[in-house]
């Protein structure tokens, strides 16, 4: 297999596993089916119990304090993404654009963009977050 493609395949296995713990978990698990569903529709309904499951293990590892189990883990779903790579490379491109939105700091909360005009005597306050307004006596 090609090393750019065994690369990928390891990343991919790497982050599914240290996603299926997080809230963002349903989203990323449609994702993946959807690979397997494209390349192997037989199998997708099978790949979704397996991460079903993996996702159960994982959880009860790290509730009983099992620390290999998130790299032997890792290790299975590398070899499974790596096995489908190698059957379907044309998926190779939607892998690596779904783990680009994936990575720290593509989640990043937007920017915000606040424009606002005053004419005469009128005044303009605009805040990012909480303002408070006239001089009472409550306190923050």
């Amino acid at each position: 297999m090609d090393p750019d493609m065994a690369a990928l395949a390891g990343t991919a296995g790497t982050t599914l596993v240290t996603l299926l713990t997080t809230e963002t978990w349903q989203g990323i698990r449609g994702r993946f089916v959807s690979l397997w569903q494209r390349a192997r529709p037989d199998r997708a309904p099978a790949i979704a119990d397996e991460l079903d499951a993996s996702r159960e293990e994982l959880l009860n590892a790290q509730a009983t304090g099992d620390n290999e189990a998130e790299a032997e883990l890792g290790a299975e779903w590398q070899g499974r993404i790596r096995r489908l790579l190698t059957a379907h490379p044309e998926l190779a491109d939607e892998l690596r654009s779904m783990l680009d939105e994936l990575a720290p700091g593509a989640t990043a909360a937007p920017t915000v963009t606040q424009h606002a005009t005053a004419s005469g005597n009128a005044r303009v306050y605009q805040a990012g977050r909480d303002m408070r307004i006239g001089g009472g006596a409550e306190g923050p």
